[in-house]
């Protein structure tokens, strides 16, 4: 499965990294939006769930991964600027839907209050409009680290935290591509730390009010930091939302084992594209939105 590779240049401003995974059974485009400190590599799984039912786009934020070497980095980017450049890759790839994953929800939301014309469907997974006290701890113990420049720390920040469900293998990945960013990734990371702890989850979900299609919000069983009560705020503003939870798994879903994989890609794919997705298809369905028995426990 090999994409087609493509440097685009975006506003003039930015050139972004992109990988576009078509399939010739596939009638619609999805694009995958980035976690913080993550690349393309992050949704290696994803696409797998994915692909061949969807086109797929993944792409690397100016400052990260492949694209990082065809920018010069010169200020920070807002997580408006980066909405932004995924509304342009949306237009250019006839995008019908948005995946985010953690911190790439603030993004991709973002994005989706501009009500783009081409977007049908929406998955926000891994994210919630709330700082509890457990996202607000680990907010502080990166900014503390970012502060002092201590790479260990935030290696193993990540893995002890958000991470701590990963097979060992991931962690190991981990450590080793976040003790070793740029000096500009984590000025962006800390940038956008301050950014948040600055900000209030009420104006979060006021911009939320203006998104009109339907969104699905998917939060691991065992993620403390985005948790999935938290997540349920969002089904007041977002009138056409939908929730699931994915049972014994924490926050990186789909990359910590097996079944949880599966049953990611089965709740997924039967909200966007249900003919694709049998498996799930006339399962009924709480109030709230969560298939009843989708998740069976192994």
């Amino acid at each position: 499965m090999k994409p087609e590779i493509a440097v685009l240049d975006i506003q003039g401003q930015y050139r972004i990294h992109t990988e576009h995974y078509r399939s010739e059974s596939a009638h619609r485009t999805i694009i995958l939006v980035n976690g913080s400190m993550s690349t393309t590599a992050s949704f290696a799984q994803t696409l797998k769930n994915l692909h061949p039912a969807l086109n797929v786009v993944l792409y690397d934020q100016p400052y990260a991964g492949q694209s990082k070497p065809h920018n010069p980095h010169p200020s920070l980017l807002t997580n408006e600027l980066e909405a932004h450049v995924l509304l342009e890759l949306i237009e250019h790839f006839n995008a019908h839907y948005v995946l985010s994953f953690s911190w790439g929800g603030l993004v991709a939301l973002a994005a989706l209050a501009e009500q783009p014309q081409r977007i049908e469907k929406a998955v926000i997974s891994s994210f919630s409009p709330a700082i509890n006290t457990a996202m607000q701890d680990y907010l502080e113990r990166g900014r503390h680290g970012l502060a002092r420049g201590d790479r260990t720390l935030l290696g193993h920040l990540v893995n002890d935290t958000l991470g701590k469900h990963l097979p060992h293998l991931f962690k190991r990945f981990n450590f080793r591509h976040i003790s070793t960013l740029a000096d500009h990734e984590y000025a962006q990371m800390h940038f956008h730390i301050d950014h948040l702890l600055a900000s209030d989850y009420v104006s979060r979900l006021k911009a939320a009010e203006r998104i009109a299609i339907p969104v699905l919000f998917i939060n691991g069983e065992w993620d403390e930091y985005t948790a999935a009560k938290d997540a349920r705020q969002f089904a007041h503003p977002v009138t056409n939302s939908q929730f699931a939870i994915v049972d014994n798994t924490g926050h990186f879903l789909d990359m910590e084992h097996t079944a949880a994989s599966r049953h990611t890609k089965s709740v997924v794919l039967d909200f966007l594209n249900p003919v694709q997705s049998p498996s799930s298809a006339g399962l009924p369905m709480t109030p709230s939105g969560e298939h009843i028995g989708l998740y069976t426990r192994e």
